[in-house]
């Protein structure tokens, strides 16, 4: 009797033990509690947290939160940290001479058929049309290619015998003459009645004025002096940044807004106030690319350089234009011209045309004259242009 009873109690204890491991909530084994009254899993390896008490599978994971990555170690106590490196770039004489040989490479097109056409043994009615067509197609402009043209045709009367030396120099002296500006190419970079020489950059979207203001500013940091970057194109926020990372290559002071849509003539006051505090030689005003037949922007960018004269005077308005737009890029220069009064034209991707007559359209269309030009992509294909050096280019001499 003894142990039917022992049996009895043996049995029910096992069941009782075996029921409570069947009612256990599946995936719970083998976690072990955490501080914040969830379950961490056993091991630690997958870092996450669930919460407490059962789960059904659809629900499993859906507090899943990913612990953040490790931060990296702290550098051994009293060892300096490094300070970035800053570029050094070369300074702005001799670059168009550096680079002339990728100038004379994308012109080669444009001189060589001028060449080709006037060592002809006849230059009749027809040979002269064409002349002027090639001109016209490198975008010198129709009234400047037929001045080019008659210019060139009394000279061959004159002169009478065309070898190939004599042609050369010939058109060599030619496109020189519809170059050459009495206007002054130097840009005003040096400080005045104590405060530093303002340049604001303006153009429309897609013309690069953006990089040409940071290349600009490695440029004259080339040259020894101090520079101040405004970043006054705020409709951007990626403008903003790249001309942050423009500054800190080279050791510019960068002024921007936080805010993006924010006054941009308030960052451009505060960039030229920053200028003056800190006795910078050049403070660059980068401004929001705009269509030129938008009035409202026109305005704006006026509104600009009148905040800016509150503080001190502009320097230099200089027209950033691509030089791959023709015709277009002077509509565009005239109505610029005419808001901002431009002092300077700044020519991009020039290399990678042969239309390169636009530097004789754009200066007899607005009277200014080209003082910058952009040969390339490089962060120092920037130069200050040179009318014999781009000229030699073009006839590859």
């Amino acid at each position: 009797m003894e142990y039917i009873i022992l049996i009895v109690v043996l049995a029910v204890l096992l069941l009782g033990l075996g029921g409570t491991m069947l009612l256990r909530p599946r995936g719970t084994r083998g976690v072990r509690r955490g501080r914040a009254g969830g379950d961490i899993a056993a091991g630690g390896g997958t870092g996450t947290i669930t919460r407490d008490g059962p789960e059904s599978e659809s629900t499993a994971g859906a507090a899943t939160v990913t612990a953040p990555a490790p931060a990296p170690p702290a550098p051994p106590a009293g060892q300096p940290v490094a300070e970035p490196v800053l570029e050094k770039p070369p300074p702005s004489a001799g670059r168009m001479v550096r680079l002339r040989a990728r100038l004379a490479r994308s012109q080669t097109g444009f001189g060589s058929a001028l060449l080709n056409l006037l060592s002809r043994d006849r230059l009749d009615e027809d040979t002269w049309d064409e002349i002027e067509e090639v001109l016209i197609t490198a975008d010198v402009g129709v009234t400047p290619a037929r001045q080019i043209v008659s210019d060139l045709r009394t000279k061959v009367k004159v002169e009478g015998t065309r070898t190939v030396d004599e042609v050369r120099a010939m058109l060599r002296a030619e496109l020189l003459a519809q170059v050459e500006t009495e206007a002054s190419r130097a840009l005003r970079t040096q400080r005045h009645e104590g405060r530093p020489a303002v340049i604001l950059v303006v153009g429309v979207n897609g013309t690069g004025k953006t990089t040409t203001c940071g290349k600009l500013a490695r440029s004259l940091i080339g040259d020894g002096q101090a520079v101040v970057l405004g970043a006054a194109d705020t409709f951007r926020a990626a403008a903003a940044d790249q001309l942050q990372t423009w500054g800190e290559r080279v050791g510019a002071q960068v002024v921007r807004s936080d805010k993006e849509g924010a006054d941009p003539g308030s960052v451009a006051f505060d960039a030229v106030s920053k200028g003056i505090e800190t006795e910078a030689d050049v403070v660059l005003i980068d401004t929001a690319g705009r269509l030129h037949t938008k009035t409202g922007l026109m305005d704006e960018l006026g509104k600009v350089k009148r905040v800016i004269e509150k503080r001190t005077s502009v320097d230099e308005v200089l027209l950033v234009l691509d030089a791959t737009t023709g015709q277009n890029g002077l509509r565009q220069a005239r109505v610029f011209a005419e808001v901002v009064d431009v002092s300077g034209i700044v020519l991009t991707k020039l290399d990678g045309t042969a239309k390169g007559g636009i530097v004789i359209a754009v200066q007899r269309e607005l009277g200014v004259p080209v003082k910058l030009v952009g040969l390339g992509e490089g962060p120092d294909d920037l130069a200050p242009f040179d009318p014999v050096t781009f000229v030699d280019a073009i006839l590859g001499g």
